[in-house]
């Protein structure tokens, strides 16, 4: 086993950069944002049809999870910000729940069921997220919800541009890993 110094786990752990909060999200960013939302679950899927169980078993880097993992944790963490913007949206800054997603990860269904459970439920959880946020007006997008482990709270819209690269982020994983498998 290759053992792999923190500069050489760097780009594999964040194949796209690290998230930067963006300053400003204009109407423009929220478009490109919630395309991203749009296309992502058909891009998981297209990155890994014809896998193998084994293929699937596989880390997307030294001490990372498998694809398998990763795909559900998309999933649940996806459920969870769809959640949280609902309740930003429907509360006066509600302190949302926090959840250890490494956890998750190890639990029966973040670990052995199907990918394709969590394709489909990325697919149509995908499609009411980008309808709802597609809803939005101006003072929608700038709601808050508070977050206790940073005690602060998050617009709308800059969560938004969180998950647009939380999105792009795993997917680089993914095909980060086809293509240096080779697959």
């Amino acid at each position: 086993m290759v053992t792999l110094n923190e500069q050489e786990l760097e780009p594999l752990r964040y194949p796209i950069g690290r998230f930067k909060r963006p300053a400003e999200v204009t109407a423009e960013d929220l478009e490109r944002y919630i395309a991203t939302i749009e296309a992502l679950p058909q891009q998981i899927r297209d990155t890994v049809a014809g896998w193998s169980d084994t293929q699937l078993d596989t880390p997307y880097r030294p001490g990372g999870w498998t694809v398998q993992q990763l795909i559900h944790h998309v999933a649940d963490s996806h459920m969870n910000a769809y959640i949280r913007i609902k309740l930003a949206l429907t509360e006066d800054v509600p302190t949302i729940k926090p959840y250890e997603e490494n956890h998750w990860a190890e639990l029966p269904d973040g670990k052995s069921a199907p990918v394709e459970w969590s394709l489909e439920l990325l697919k149509y959880l995908h499609l009411r997220w980008a309808m709802l946020l597609r809803g939005l007006d101006k003072g929608q997008w700038e709601r808050e919800f508070l977050h206790p482990a940073y005690t602060r709270a998050f617009r709308v819209d800059s969560i938004l541009a969180l998950y647009d690269w939380h999105s792009r982020h795993h997917l680089a994983h993914i095909q980060g890993l086809r293509d240096r498998m080779g697959w």
